[in-house]
């Protein structure tokens, strides 16, 4: 995740991961085996020692059954009303698309806002995902497909879809222009952060590089 603001803030990967593992009560070394990956190797990323590739979040993050951006968790201070710039969102590319939080990271309140960016042929993937609580998407413009619970249904401009979020859902760039659309989540569970479901993951350096260069291509659009 990237915060655009002049305050961007600094992550540490590996604290996150014993902070994810512990929580789960996965030991170091139950990790290695669903993971692949040496106990040592896990440890010195624990410690900060070395700093993971992508290739290896996707195996942790697997091996977790998380989403990838819950490593890159910030958590701010939460206040009862918050204001938040555009140049000051925080930012996850993925491919071919952008997922930009409005703020809700930062809301007392179970409610997250969310700004989608779509390039043509873009999805949330194979897998469908599925979190509690509610879920409203507002298409500003641009042609989006959108499944839920099996049913297909196409937003345009002006367009908006509401439904239960624990029904299995997915969406995809389905027209010949980037898409822009609000996605609001509400009522979800207090340890829940549903906004991270919906980020696909990279599968590798290469393509990440790519979501980051065409993120900077849309930035500018």
């Amino acid at each position: 995740m990237e915060n655009n603001g002049k305050e961007s803030a600094n992550v540490d990967v590996g604290l996150r991961l014993r902070i994810l593992r512990e929580e789960r009560g996965v030991s170091m070394r139950a990790l290695a085996r669903r993971s692949g990956l040496s106990a040592n190797a896990l440890s010195m990323i624990e410690r900060g020692i070395t700093s993971p590739s992508v290739t290896t979040l996707n195996k942790l993050s697997t091996a977790l059954e998380i989403p990838i951006t819950a490593f890159f968790r910030h958590e701010p201070p939460r206040n009862k009303v918050v204001f938040r710039k555009a140049s000051e969102r925080v930012r996850a590319p993925f491919f071919r698309g952008v997922w930009e939080s409005l703020g809700g990271e930062a809301f007392i309140g179970r409610i997250e806002a969310y700004m989608l960016t779509l390039q043509v042929g873009a999805s949330s993937g194979q897998s469908g995902m599925l979190h509690t609580g509610h879920e409203l998407v507002y298409c500003i413009n641009g042609r989006l497909g959108y499944e839920v619970d099996g049913e297909p249904y196409t937003l345009e401009a002006g367009d908006s879809l509401i439904f239960a979020a624990r029904l299995a859902h997915g969406w995809r760039n389905t027209g010949d222009a980037p898409v822009n659309a609000i996605i609001v989540l509400a009522g979800f569970e207090e340890s829940e952060r549903p906004g991270e479901f919906h980020v696909t993951t990279p599968m590798d350096e290469g393509e990440l590089e790519e979501d980051i260069n065409v993120s900077g291509q849309m930035a500018k659009n």
